[in-house]
């Protein structure tokens, strides 16, 4: 079987769409549906359903998914080891975090990263949902939880505390409360579906003052990201609770009550142990760690 074909189906079935594996793989949409098509004929079978909305996967499609899996894997690993061949610390390193610790924390310090070692090239991958490291979805995780699997090694990174922000948009609007009772007239950003949350108590801000068992108060605006509870707290609909790794060093908004403290959690750098060695993953753990320890100084 053609690997080429093969690797343009994989990457197909990975995205649901012709125009996802297009961007993936460099290549244009017409030359991965023909990649498919040719690969459909020499199975004899459809791998594929399409329809409007995308690519859904036949039965033969899901078999042959699974196993490109563990062969497009394979193929990562061997890719990442030839790279870590080279004197220096070189070629795509694909780091993927949560979008707001990506897009808030983790974007504004590649720039250094870059100047220590240009010859890597970065790829961040912001998904609010696990990529499988194990099977090399990407190089590097940055997670507010720990990794479950044996095969993955972690380093705890830091422990981050929470805090109660605001807009100046909002407290000249609303004014600043002076007390935990005062917070009843106030609005709240909240996160939503509750029961989604990948970090336990993110609605935390919405007990404040309240007694064991009262009902929280009702978030005027919800979100289902962090990064979202933390754009709609810009935009003035409320206050928030956000991890300080979000909201410290955002100019538009105001922290209050430094004195009070939502819940802390832990966040972790994961990465496969068949990476153990690789130079690229070792420039980026001794580059992040140094920023945490920076951030947190």
């Amino acid at each position: 079987m053609d690997w080429d074909k093969l690797k343009t189906f994989h990457a197909a079935a990975e995205v649901g769409s012709l125009t996802g594996a297009a961007e993936s793989l460099a290549l244009s949409q017409s030359a991965v549906s023909r990649q498919i098509s040719a690969l459909e004929g020499e199975l004899g079978v459809k791998l594929f359903h399409r329809h409007t909305r995308g690519l859904l996967l036949t039965e033969p499609g899901r078999v042959l998914f699974e196993a490109s899996k563990d062969v497009a894997g394979k193929i990562a690993l061997a890719e990442a080891n030839v790279l870590d061949c080279r004197d220096e610390p070189s070629g795509l390193l694909r780091v993927t975090a949560p979008t707001a610790m990506g897009a808030t924390w983790l974007a504004p310090r590649l720039a250094r990263f870059n100047a220590l070692f240009p010859q890597i090239r970065v790829r961040l991958l912001l998904v609010d949902h696990e990529l499988d490291i194990s099977n090399l979805e990407a190089d590097v995780a940055l997670r507010p939880w720990a990794a479950t699997q044996n095969d993955l090694i972690q380093r705890k990174l830091m422990v981050v505390d929470q805090h109660l922000y605001a807009s100046d948009a909002y407290l000249e609007r609303k004014g600043a409360p002076d007390s935990f009772e005062d917070l009843d007239r106030h609005d709240f950003v909240g996160y939503g579906p509750r029961n989604l949350a990948p970090i336990p108590n993110l609605n935390w801000h919405l007990d404040l003052g309240r007694e064991p068992g009262q009902k929280p108060r009702e978030a005027l605006a919800e979100a289902s990201t962090i990064h979202g509870m933390m754009r709609l707290a810009e935009a003035g609909l409320g206050l928030v609770g956000l991890p300080d790794y979000v909201a410290r060093e955002n100019d538009r908004l105001k922290r209050l009550f430094d004195e009070i403290e939502g819940p802390p959690f832990e966040v972790y750098l994961i990465f496969p142990e068949e990476l153990r060695a690789s130079r690229r993953v070792k420039a980026f753990r001794d580059f992040i760690m140094e920023e945490v320890k920076l951030w947190r100084e």
